[in-house]
């Protein structure tokens, strides 16, 4: 496996977005991609959900049959803060990731224009500032189903670069086997995980997946507080029974071996930095390669539907 870049120095941000504020907390993402840069990290990734938030606890006035009007209200102010792919706030983020000549990976609800339906998202930004990757969530889990639209397979994609294959499934997309093996064959060597996750279980799958995909993973997670959100939520009383952390956190990056390169950091923000040797990539696929040497593609077919 070659590369134009040996080694790369990236960041993995854990922090908490202004709940339901898209321009506050643009803002807030252009501050840290700055910070971020400035400790020459040339790969920043964000959490899911970041813009304008993973809105946590909340149902929207959801039962089997039936929605209230108060829910409602509160979804349209999620979809009112949500972001256009070729909009204002994502050119914005194209312009600093030019200016520091940084990719820049971040997790939004994207809205669709035509439709008013939103998605949960994935946006990567070279560090040319142009949008090379816009992958929306295939499986929204459980409630989320209620508020964001499924993606389909044309933006299933990954991208290259001088540090290697880059590409990104959403949170619990990582249980879904085919969709790891989509990312295996695309030959990723930086596999990037945003998440809502920070639960214990989740860092038995990022270990697993860096083990499986022989590969560098990035999980980036939000450390969120109850006392963060807007207390003018008409359904803010869904809030009120968690406990003050609503996440923890969690964020971590993951050796091709299987091991912590740092974290997980728990019960703050934090810009997580490190180094990484991209020859540890090629050096692990020595004995296994899950979409080479070791796929038996004499045996098994792949196909993804683009």
């Amino acid at each position: 496996m070659l590369y134009e870049e040996k080694k790369i120095k990236v960041a993995v941000i854990q922090a908490a977005p202004i709940l339901f504020d898209k321009t506050k907390t643009v803002a807030k993402a252009i501050s840290l991609v700055k910070k971020a840069a400035d400790q020459g990290a040339k790969l920043i990734v964000f959490p899911e959900a970041f813009i304008p938030c993973y809105p946590r606890g909340m149902d929207f006035g959801f039962a089997v049959g039936s929605r209230t009007e108060e829910g409602r209200e509160d979804w349209l102010r999620l979809t009112e803060n949500s972001i256009v792919a070729d909009g204002r706030d994502s050119k914005l983020l194209g312009e600093i990731a030019k200016e520091c000549g940084v990719y820049v990976s971040i997790g939004v609800n994207e809205k669709e224009e035509k439709t008013g339906t939103i998605y949960c998202s994935n946006f990567i930004y070279s560090d040319t500032g142009e949008l090379v990757s816009r992958h929306r969530k295939l499986k929204p889990t459980g409630l989320e189903r209620c508020i964001w639209g499924e993606g389909d397979g044309s933006t299933l994609d990954s991208f290259t670069t001088p540090y290697g294959i880059i590409s990104s499934l959403i949170c619990w997309e990582n249980y879904m086997p085919l969709a790891r093996a989509n990312m295996y064959e695309e030959g990723v060597s930086l596999y990037l995980a945003p998440t809502a996750d920070s639960r214990d279980t989740w860092q038995h799958t990022i270990k697993h997946i860096a083990i499986e995909g022989r590969c560098f993973v990035l999980s980036c997670n939000q450390y969120v507080t109850k006392s963060m959100y807007p207390l003018d939520l008409k359904t803010y009383s869904d809030i009120e029974k968690y406990p003050e952390v609503m996440s923890r956190g969690g964020s971590a990056i993951i050796d091709p071996f299987g091991n912590y390169v740092v974290g997980p950091i728990y019960d703050k923000e934090a810009i997580l930095i490190a180094e990484l040797n991209l020859d540890m990539v090629s050096a692990s696929r020595f004995d296994f390669d899950a979409s080479g040497h070791y796929s038996r593609k004499d045996v098994f077919d792949f196909k993804v539907k683009k």
